[in-house]
């Protein structure tokens, strides 16, 4: 099952604050030259940022996780 690209938009436009604020610090390659993405789908999940290039992802996760630890535990393996 793979996540659609509408979802990814839709969670681009309600960032939470640290999500905001990690962006601010990401974009335009403003962290060592590396190009990140945002809400980026990747197979069944959608990843809060990622670098293709370094094949790192960084997720921010909140307190929404702590009822889903099983989901997440599968989703960081």
């Amino acid at each position: 099952m793979y996540v659609s690209i509408n979802q990814a938009r839709s969670l681009r436009q309600s960032q939470t604050l640290f999500e905001q604020q990690m962006w601010r610090c990401l974009r335009d390659r403003r962290f060592s030259k590396y190009k990140f993405r945002r809400q980026h789908p990747i197979g069944r999940y959608i990843v809060d940022f990622v670098c293709l290039e370094k094949m790192l992802i960084i997720e921010l996760d909140g307190s929404q996780h702590a009822k889903n630890k099983e989901y997440d535990t599968e989703r960081d393996a």
